[in-house]
């Protein structure tokens, strides 16, 4: 078992996103301590290097082995998507031959293909991962095999993404400068939060609303931000959301342990917020009246990122171990997508459409049968606003 495969099947089991052992060291510090039966033999080099961290008590598993199989065509994708994803690996990583960018692509998105999921599903992940260098005819081969997944992508720009959010007339502004989150408000005014908890405007006039949460954050640095209405949302490691208005600020404890993603919408009578937080919980609270006590949706990760849409019935979210997910509301049922990179951010478009940020890309993707169907997709960077 090669130390890519063994870094993937790990992190998989874990519930983080790596793809080598130092993001995997890296994830293992930040969290908690835990026990986990990993595919490893005792003495496996990724095993002995795990087990001095003391984060992770390692109960050995047989390594997952191939079926019998003829060997796989790597270079053509109908043959990739629907072969045993080991066999694949392990091809790949025995010929450095890139098969057209089929190669990259799969060793990029590595640790979702690993995962059990259908041909069409495999295709589309395969899809979002090919870079500008691919073989042109690769990107409409991929396209036809995934038409049997959930979803459709639109387009993939291939940049730097930290945060994103939606411009009050719809566009998609995407972050790629050192922020952990962004939000805009209605009068055109960039609200950012840098590393540091500190709040940054930018690109609209302010006001003595942003001015004071400036001032605020400036003491008391934040963990998540949102804006919505006349609102600025803030939240902090002690698990509470903060509401500031120019009538007055109120809280609420929604979290145990650290707030990590806010997002809201409103009408003119409410405002509506979604927070996310270290405990894997998404809730939802309406200032002035008392937060839910059922939680919109709960996973043992922690979420990542949240995007409402304005009209309050979709809801986008990521979580640590690296899957997106379309939330619509307030039937529940929710649309999932695991790229393989860590996703940064996700957004909602006014069309309904899923944005998601990764390191070095920003996918768009439409549900399928609601939007563009394959090989109608739009150009790269359509509706997108960089900052």
């Amino acid at each position: 078992m090669s130390t890519r495969e063994a870094v993937w099947e790990v992190a998989n089991r874990l519930g983080v996103v790596a793809g080598t052992p130092a993001e995997l060291f890296s994830a293992l510090l930040a969290g908690p301590r835990r026990t986990v039966r990993v595919p490893l033999p005792p003495d496996h080099a990724l095993a002995r290097a795990l087990r001095p961290l003391g984060q992770v008590d390692l109960v050995a598993d047989g390594p997952p082995e191939p079926p019998p199989a003829a060997p796989v065509d790597l270079g053509d994708p109908a043959a990739v998507c629907a072969a045993d994803p080991v066999r694949v690996t392990r091809g790949y990583e025995a010929d450095p031959d890139p098969r057209g960018g089929l190669r990259p692509a799969w060793l990029r998105a590595g640790q979702s293909l690993l995962r059990d999921q259908d041909p069409a599903e495999r295709a589309l992940v395969l899809l979002a991962a090919l870079d500008g260098a691919a073989d042109p005819r690769l990107a409409p081969a991929l396209a036809r095999r995934a038409a049997g997944s959930a979803w459709r992508l639109a387009s993939a720009s291939r940049e730097p993404c930290t945060a994103l959010t939606t411009a009050p007339d719809g566009r998609l502004v995407v972050r790629a400068d050192r922020v952990a989150a962004a939000a805009c408000l209605p009068d055109g005014t960039q609200a950012a939060l840098d590393e540091r908890g500190r709040l940054r405007v930018s690109g609209g006039p302010g006001g003595r609303l942003t001015d004071a949460v400036v001032a605020t954050l400036d003491g008391h640095p934040a963990t998540a931000l949102a804006a919505a209405g006349g609102a600025l949302l803030t939240g902090d490691r002690m698990g509470t959301v903060h509401a500031f208005a120019l009538a007055g600020l109120e809280q609420a404890g929604l979290h145990s342990g650290r707030v990590t993603a806010l997002t809201a919408t409103a009408t003119t009578t409410a405002t509506t917020v979604y927070s996310g937080g270290e405990d894997g919980t998404v809730r939802v609270w309406r200032p002035g009246l008392a937060p839910r006590r059922t939680p919109v949706a709960h996973r043992p990760y922690p979420v990542v990122a949240l995007h409402a849409h304005a009209g309050g019935r979709l809801l986008a979210v990521a979580w640590a171990d690296g899957l997106a997910e379309l939330h619509h509301l307030p039937g529940r049922r929710a649309v999932p997508f695991r790229p393989g990179p860590r996703v940064r951010a996700v957004a909602v478009t006014d069309d309904g459409s899923l944005a998601v940020g990764l390191d070095d890309a920003v996918l768009l993707l439409t549900e399928a049968g609601a939007g563009a169907g394959p090989g109608r997709a739009a150009p790269p960077g359509a509706g997108i606003s960089p900052r």
